[in-house]
């Protein structure tokens, strides 16, 4: 994590002294003044979309996972517009812009899906697949064994 955010610091230095050498101090001071309006003002925009499509969600009575997603996603790329740099700005755009989110979305929702799964198989403990069955290992003993909907005592 610490190699990642070196990376980044390098980056946003990086790009900071190419746009200065192109436009000057002022000029690259007024771009990120005029990045943190813009994209302060585009993540309000789509922060109230998101969350008039989760009240819609909410009231229909339908999963809003999209929904929450979509908030958390245009949340976090706020907070990256806000920080000093153009990397940054680029990045948090790309998260508010709605089709760049959406991509955001998906990836995100998949990542969470596995590790619900990985999480939910580890708070469950070791389990073992018998002839397309699933058998919880290990089980009380005061636990009546289930094979097939019958109940067979020990």
């Amino acid at each position: 994590m610490a190699v990642a955010f070196l990376l980044y610091v390098i980056a946003e230095i990086a790009a900071i002294w190419a746009v200065g050498s192109a436009v000057g101090v002022l000029g690259t001071l007024g771009l990120l003044l005029a990045g943190a309006f813009l994209g302060s003002w585009l993540a309000r925009r789509e922060g109230a979309k998101a969350m008039r499509a989760f009240a819609a969600a909410a009231r229909s009575g339908r999963p809003a996972e999209k929904e929450l997603t979509d908030g958390m996603l245009v949340g976090l790329g706020g907070v990256l517009i806000l920080v000093p740099g153009f990397v940054s700005d680029v990045l948090g755009l790309l998260l508010i812009l709605p089709p760049s989110r959406a991509v955001a979305r998906r990836w995100w929702l998949r990542r969470m899906k596995k590790r619900a799964v990985r999480f939910a198989n580890r708070r469950r403990g070791p389990v073992m697949a018998m002839d397309s069955e699933v058998v919880s290992e290990p089980r009380r003993p005061d636990q009546p064994t289930v094979i097939e909907g019958r109940i067979v005592e020990n």
